[in-house]
């Protein structure tokens, strides 16, 4: 796939305000400062498009972008936020349980997860709590430039199989870097895949 065209078509805090045209929505979600905005950017080749920040936590809505006129890639807040409040946090824990569990138009929902470290258990619950829901979601290993590719591959890993210890099967994985381009191209591949087979389910 190519991105031809990339359009900011709003931000809500709940369903009712979504955009009103309805596409196949593929959201993207991470815990803060995993490199969510600049994966963003990095997909849709353009490095205004989602806000980057070294502060974590600068999402705090839900950004719909439309993407070819064909869909939408789905900005989400991040988890797991560092230094808010507890009613700040409640507040954004709706806004993306709000989205995830009553979006009927969402697709996929990828998770970013930081290469370079295990899976910790904010992440771990996350994922865990995505499976009990039957939320449809890929895994998407961030940072893929920060570690040499053996040291990579060797933590990819290592990652793989603490997912196989709660699931029987994988669910989609990617390796990107927002640096290199790494992964782009097997992202939005699998995204046209996606998109085809709901072009033939609706036939």
């Amino acid at each position: 796939m190519k991105i031809s065209e990339a359009l900011f078509s709003g931000s809500s805090t709940r369903i009712s305000e979504k955009p009103k045209q309805k596409f196949p929505e593929f959201a993207f979600i991470g815990r803060s400062n995993v490199g969510k905005s600049s994966l963003i950017n990095m997909l849709c080749n353009n490095k205004k498009l989602a806000m980057t920040s070294s502060k974590p936590g600068k999402t705090r809505l839900v950004n719909h972008f439309l993407i070819n006129r064909e869909w939408y890639l789905v900005d989400l807040p991040g988890y797991g936020y560092a230094k808010m409040s507890a009613t700040g946090k409640q507040k954004l824990e709706q806004v993306i349980r709000n989205y995830i569990n009553l979006s009927e138009e969402m697709v996929m929902l990828f998770v970013l997860i930081d290469s370079r470290h295990d899976i910790g258990k904010v992440d771990m619950d996350f994922l865990i709590e995505l499976g009990q829901g039957q939320v449809p979601f890929a895994i998407i290993f961030t940072k893929g430039d920060k570690n040499g590719p053996n040291a990579l591959a060797a933590q990819v890993e290592k990652m793989k199989k603490q997912i196989l210890e709660l699931w029987e099967e994988l669910p989609p994985t990617f390796v990107s870097s927002s640096e290199t381009g790494l992964g782009r191209q097997e992202i939005l591949d699998y995204i046209e895949t996606v998109l085809e087979s709901i072009k033939e389910e609706n036939k």
